[in-house]
């Protein structure tokens, strides 16, 4: 019997998540055990290729073998599969709560053919003549793109959507010392991205951030004021964090150009627009899109993922080297001949799985596929902002601006005001219904932010569950507030306190350092 109150919503699923409070794998290791036994290399084998090692500069070579864990075969499954069972995604749940990064179902077709041996076993150094297939993919993938924004010239380098920021921002610092001239700023949008701020940051520019009017929209008077010749470049997400969409843009791009920046365009929230409006159009020299969100690859957990860059014909020379090409001559080819690169962004030429996913989802749709994703994301997400403006305690914000495009940035400010409950509190209870939603990006500037997108994935019913869960943990805040307490109750989520994140001195970032710092275990290395 689960331990949810008994005032539930009884059309609501039961659910009780598998807790295994499972070790970390090194904690598991046991020295000696053995999952798999190398083969060893036969002297005749030896002589002929060597043994992979001696070639090697003297300075590469490991003085012993690195530390990892040491764990047979059925152990290593069980850790695994009891990691896997604490796990909620979109094959086990109603995923619509993780607002901005635009989750949605992956056709299980694209996945065979992203995992396919003639894909999943190509090596980036292979020869140019041995890797046709994926080259034309890649380049074809860029074709499309090159239709979906208008532009002209793409690269799939970047691994993922702060890091196509990134590319862009490398592209401008290029461009402008090929030019010769020292502009030292960049401006960008206060619900645009973090990224689109930090990324030029990185790249050594100075950031000037616009504050949004009264209805969310970026200030035309302060972009007004903050533009002048020391601006490289401008870097817009639109629509915004907030799902409004900057229907001003074009005036933003031609202030911009008349001052002589460059423009670029954060289109990572792109699901509502695919087929409907275009980067070129919008007035941008630069875009990226995610093919991890947009397009239907999975984010895998963070990476491997692909922000693929795009940009007009006067600035090819400046983007990341290769660029995939195709001749009659040399078929498709690495193209590293660009006189002001910005160099690489990344290792190697992009996730070549992520590729064939998102090639594989565009040839499925088609052009007017892409527009139905567009208007079914638009309709789904205006649906379910109207059923949660109905529950009791919640808002949205700036709610003079009703019609949002692929998601909305909504409040529990109210339901904070009246019951003491927030957000994270709201975070902690909801992994008992069996799913999950965000708030935002720290710091807040919605309070008691929750973000919300349901794509075009997701049917009315699925919505309709997923706002019942809303409202019935609405409904707990107010009349059961012991359960929203002591939540969560059927989960493996636990109370977590941030001010370990706010502590540099209580970060770990490798298992090294955390039994450096936590067990006292001090292990040299060696010079």
């Amino acid at each position: 019997m689960d331990k949810i109150a008994g005032k539930r919503d009884t059309s609501l699923s039961r659910f009780h998540q598998a807790s295994w409070n499972e070790p970390i794998i090194y904690e598991l290791s046991v020295p000696g055990e053995r999952g798999v036994l190398v083969p060893q290399v036969s002297e005749k084998a030896a002589a002929e290729v060597g043994d992979g090692v001696s070639s090697l500069p003297a300075c590469m070579r490991r003085e012993k073998a690195p530390d990892l864990p040491e764990i047979g075969q059925p152990q290593l499954a069980r850790h695994y599969n009891h990691l896997a069972q604490e796990n909620l995604g979109v094959d086990s749940n109603i995923d619509i709560g993780q607002g901005t990064c635009t989750m949605k179902y992956s056709p299980k077709v694209n996945d065979r053919l992203a995992s396919c041996p003639k894909v999943a076993g190509m090596h980036p150094l292979q020869p140019e003549a041995t890797a046709q297939g994926i080259l034309e993919v890649i380049h074809r993938l860029g074709g499309l793109f090159r239709e979906i924004s208008g532009l002209d010239c793409s690269s799939i380098q970047p691994g993922g959507g702060a890091h196509g920021i990134l590319a862009m921002a490398s592209i401008v610092r290029a461009y402008w010392e090929a030019k010769g001239e020292e502009r030292d700023t960049i401006i960008t949008t206060f619900f645009s991205h973090p990224a689109d701020a930090a990324a030029p940051i990185v790249k050594g520019y100075k950031a000037i951030v616009l504050p949004p009017d009264e209805e969310g929209l970026p200030d035309i008077e302060a972009f007004k004021a903050a533009l002048n010749e020391h601006t490289a470049a401008i870097f817009m997400t639109n629509p915004e964090d907030t799902g409004i969409f900057n229907r001003r843009i074009r005036e933003f791009t031609r202030l911009a150009r008349e001052a002589g920046a460059l423009c670029c365009y954060d289109q990572a929230n792109a699901n509502g627009l695919l087929g409907i409006t275009r980067t070129a159009e919008a007035g941008f020299d630069l875009s990226f899109f995610n093919l991890h969100k947009t397009f239907s690859s999975p984010h895998g957990c963070g990476g491997p993922a692909v922000g693929i860059v795009t940009c007009r014909r006067e600035l090819r020379d400046y983007m990341p080297v290769p660029l995939v090409e195709h001749s009659p001559e040399r078929g498709y080819y690495l193209d590293f001949n660009l006189p002001h690169t910005c160099g690489k962004v990344k290792s190697f030429w992009g996730v070549a799985p992520v590729a064939v996913r998102a090639y594989a989802w565009i040839m499925s749709l088609g052009a007017e596929g892409l527009r139905e994703v567009s208007r079914v994301a638009i309709l789904n997400n205006n649906y379910c902002m109207k059923k949660i403006l109905a529950i009791k305690g919640a808002s949205i914000s700036f709610p003079e601006h009703k019609p949002r495009i692929e998601q909305a940035r909504y409040s529990w400010q109210k339901l904070k005001e009246d019951t003491g409950f927030g957000t994270a509190d709201v975070t902690r209870r909801i992994p008992d219904y069996g799913t999950h939603y965000w708030s935002s990006h720290e710091p807040w500037v919605i309070p008691e932010p929750f973000t919300i997108e349901p794509s075009e994935s997701y049917s009315k019913a699925d919505i309709d569950t997923y706002c019942d869960i809303l409202a019935s943990i609405a409904r707990e805040c107010y009349e059961e507030p012991e359960v929203i307490r002591g939540a969560p109750h059927n989960s493996t989520v636990h109370h977590i306190s941030h001010d370990f994140f706010d502590d540099p001195e209580r970060w770990v970032l490798s298992w090294r350092n955390y039994r450096q710092k936590y067990t006292g275990y001090f292990q040299p290395r060696k010079k």
